[in-house]
C-alpha cells in the first residue's frame, strides 16, 4: 500500500514537473496583442538575445528559449535575421524559426529621391546593413562591376523602380542590387523595350529623360508633351537646358530660380553647359514618367516655360521669340512675389 502511495506520490510530482516545463515551452510568451519582431544582428550574444527576447515576451519564454537553446547546444545568434514573434508564439515555435534561420521578411519602400545619399538614407534604417555599406558599393564603380555593362555610379539609381520590395532584414548591398536589377529587368518587358529602341533610346537613357520630365512637372497630363519637348531638343542636337539639371549638379534642390551664373557650372549633369542627356538619371525616375517618355507626344514644341500664374504647369513654344514673352511673363511673376 505504501508503495503504491509511493509511485501515485512520483507521478504526481513527475506529472506537476512536466506541466510546468510544459506552460514554459508551449505557453504563449508573447506580451502584446499584436506580432512584434525579434532582430538579431551580428553583435548579438546570449544574454543580449535573452534581453531582447525579454522586451517583447514574458521572462518565462525567453528562459525556455535558451533553456533550449542549451539543450540542443545551439547558438542561436549565428542567425541574424528579423523574426516574428505572433500573439499565439511559444518558445518552442521560436526556438524552431531561430534555428531553422526561418526569418520574416519586410516590405522595403523605394521612394522618388534624387541622389545615392539620399537612397541610402532611406534604405539602411530598414535592414541590418549600415548606409556606409550601402554607399560603397553605390559609390563604387569597381563594386558596381558584376552588375555587368552599363551600370556605374551614374546610372546605379535607375535599377531602383519606385516600388514596395519583399526582402528579408539582412540582405547584403550586394543581394539588394541584384534583386534591384532583376526587378528592372522584368520592368523593362518587351513590349516597354520596343517602344524605347523606336525612339533610339535604351532603358536608362527614358530613364534618364523621364527624371528629367519629373522634375520639370508634377501634372501628369503634361509629362508626354514635356517629354515630347525634350526629344526634339534630342534629336536636333539642341541643348536640353533643363533646370533641374542645373539644380542636380550644384546639389543644390532649394534654388526656385536658375540665374546666368550658374548656366554656366561645368559639370556632366548641366544641360545648359552640355549637349545631349546628362550621364544618368537626377532622381529615381516615376513610372508614370518613364511610359510619359516611351508613349511621348509627337508636336514641334521646342521651348517650355513655367505658367505666370505659378501653377506648375507649363506654356510651350516653337520659336524662341514667342518663347521669350513667356519668359517675360514669367519672370515678372516671380518678381511680383519677391521669389529669388
Amino acid at each position: 500500500m505504501k508503495n503504491s502511495f509511493f509511485r501515485i506520490g512520483i507521478y504526481f510530482f513527475l506529472a506537476i514537473i512536466f506541466g510546468i516545463i510544459a506552460f514554459y515551452v508551449f505557453a504563449p510568451m508573447n506580451k502584446e496583442d499584436e506580432t512584434v519582431y525579434l532582430y538579431i544582428d551580428d553583435n548579438d550574444t546570449p544574454d543580449s538575445l535573452f534581453n531582447k527576447i525579454g522586451e517583447h515576451c514574458h521572462e518565462y519564454g525567453a528562459t525556455a528559449v535558451m533553456t533550449l537553446s542549451r539543450h540542443f547546444n545551439d547558438d542561436l545568434t549565428l542567425r541574424p535575421g528579423r523574426y516574428a514573434i505572433s500573439p499565439s508564439a511559444n518558445a518552442f515555435m521560436l526556438f524552431r524559426d531561430l534555428r531553422n534561420g526561418k526569418q520574416s521578411p519586410l516590405n522595403l519602400v523605394i521612394s522618388e529621391v534624387r541622389t545615392r545619399d539620399k537612397l541610402a538614407d532611406i534604405i539602411a534604417p530598414h535592414l541590418m546593413m549600415s548606409k556606409e555599406q550601402l554607399l560603397r558599393y553605390l559609390n563604387n564603380n569597381d563594386s558596381l562591376a558584376f552588375l555587368g555593362t552599363g551600370i556605374d555610379t551614374c546610372t546605379v539609381i535607375a535599377l531602383f523602380m519606385p516600388y514596395t520590395y519583399e526582402v528579408y532584414w539582412t540582405i547584403s548591398p550586394r543581394q539588394l542590387l541584384k534583386k534591384m536589377q532583376e526587378n528592372h529587368k522584368v520592368f523593362w518587358n518587351d513590349e516597354r523595350k520596343a517602344k524605347a529602341k523606336a525612339l533610339g533610346l535604351t532603358p536608362i537613357e527614358v530613364q534618364t529623360l523621364a527624371s528629367i520630365v519629373d522634375e520639370e512637372t508634377n501634372y501628369q497630363p503634361e509629362k508626354p508633351t514635356v517629354a515630347g519637348m525634350y526629344y526634339n531638343r534630342l534629336k536636333t542636337d539642341m541643348p536640353l537646358q533643363a533646370d533641374p539639371t542645373v539644380k542636380f549638379a550644384l546639389q543644390n534642390f532649394t534654388l526656385k530660380r536658375i540665374y546666368n551664373n550658374m548656366l554656366l557650372y561645368p559639370s556632366p549633369y548641366n544641360t545648359y553647359y552640355n549637349t545631349g542627356l546628362p550621364p544618368g538619371p537626377i532622381r529615381i525616375a516615376s513610372v508614370a514618367g518613364i511610359d510619359a517618355v516611351l508613349n511621348l507626344h509627337h508636336h514641334d514644341f521646342l521651348y517650355m516655360c513655367a505658367k505666370d500664374d505659378l501653377s506648375g504647369s507649363h506654356v510651350f513654344a516653337i520659336t524662341y521669340p514667342e518663347h521669350l514673352q513667356n519668359a517675360a511673363k514669367y519672370t515678372a511673376a516671380l518678381n511680383a512675389r519677391g521669389i529669388k
